[in-house]
């Protein structure tokens, strides 16, 4: 297929998203997803489909390249203003994602609640009154305080499902005064985190939420509560964080995101207590995965025919 254009993928999707690209481009699957290895493979891609962290100088190695599209909708993977210049377009998939990360928001947020997989166990193993006895560190949802730093999108979902399902008090914080929607109490960051029972951090990584969740910010929220990240592993400084769970002083957390990903086998994470881990995961269920595979497809084939892509996040790109 020499005259068909070449389109790499960072990582293997969906075949509902590959049969629609397939009559029409040549498909490359990195083997892995380290920077040089990307590079290697950019230098005949016309396209790149991104579901891991680009390295900042892949344009580059690719001087066929005409666009990137974000399988998702976070863009701290591609080097967005070197694509710009480049002439190179850049597409994501807003809202693709929403109700499968805000649902595990909820999800981890009730495992670390009420753990009702610790009764089955001891059931199972110790019998009913182990089982029972269990309950008593468990705690209700309802007429909790949960905040949320990031009103975004996945924000505004899990306050949705928090307070018209389990009926918690909801509060955020915002950079523009008066934008939060009326079931989400407006208040300061020294307020968000001192008076949260459970805190779920769903904001895009930027200079300003860079570290932002350290010891200070830490050690303000109350020795019982939990703190969830669906955002990037860079917002939260897992040190302080670590810190405050082997002392008690934070009753548990849950990381779907971490500074390394994969997260090496050897990290201090794996051994801190009360904490709930998952690998980058949080946006990935069957449906979730086919919806941005197709949309992340069709993208690319508009970018490729040369008209604009529905979701184009940088219309100042010059034409390639």
């Amino acid at each position: 297929m020499p005259d068909m254009p070449t389109i790499l993928l960072t990582n293997p999707m969906h075949a509902d998203g590959e049969a629609i690209l397939k009559p029409h481009a040549r498909l490359i699957t990195a083997p892995d997803t380290k920077p040089d290895t990307l590079r290697a493979f950019a230098k005949d891609a016309d396209g790149i489909i991104v579901r891991a962290k680009l390295p900042d100088d892949i344009v580059d190695h690719a001087p066929r390249l005409k666009g990137m599209v974000r399988h998702g909708v976070g863009l701290d993977f591609i080097p967005v203003d070197a694509a710009t210049t480049r002439g190179v377009a850049v597409a994501n998939l807003p809202g693709s994602n929403t109700s499968a990360v805000a649902e595990y928001a909820i999800s981890a947020l009730l495992h670390l609640r009420r753990p009702i997989h610790l009764m089955n166990g001891l059931m199972r193993d110790k019998g009913w009154g182990a089982a029972r006895a269990t309950t008593d560190s468990f705690t209700e949802l309802n007429g909790a305080t949960l905040g949320i730093l990031g009103v975004g999108t996945i924000g505004r979902r899990v306050a949705q499902i928090a307070s018209q399902g389990f009926r918690m008090k909801v509060i955020g914080t915002s950079r523009r005064k008066g934008s939060l929607p009326a079931d989400i109490e407006e208040v300061s960051l020294d307020q968000l985190f001192a008076r949260s029972d459970a805190l779920v951090i769903c904001c895009s990584l930027t200079d300003e939420t860079r570290g932002l969740v350290n010891a200070v910010r830490i050690a303000q929220m109350k020795p019982d509560a939990v703190l969830i990240n669906v955002s990037r592993g860079a917002v939260v400084e897992n040190a302080p964080l670590i810190a405050a769970l082997e002392s008690g002083k934070l009753g548990g957390a849950a990381l779907d995101v971490f500074d390394i990903q994969p997260l090496p086998a050897d990290d201090a994470l794996f051994d801190c207590p009360n904490l709930l881990l998952t690998p980058h995961a949080a946006a990935l269920t069957a449906s979730s995965s086919r919806g941005m595979a197709v949309g992340a497809a069709e993208e690319m084939l508009r970018i490729l025919r040369g008209e604009q892509p529905l979701n184009l996040v940088n219309p100042g790109h010059k034409a390639a």
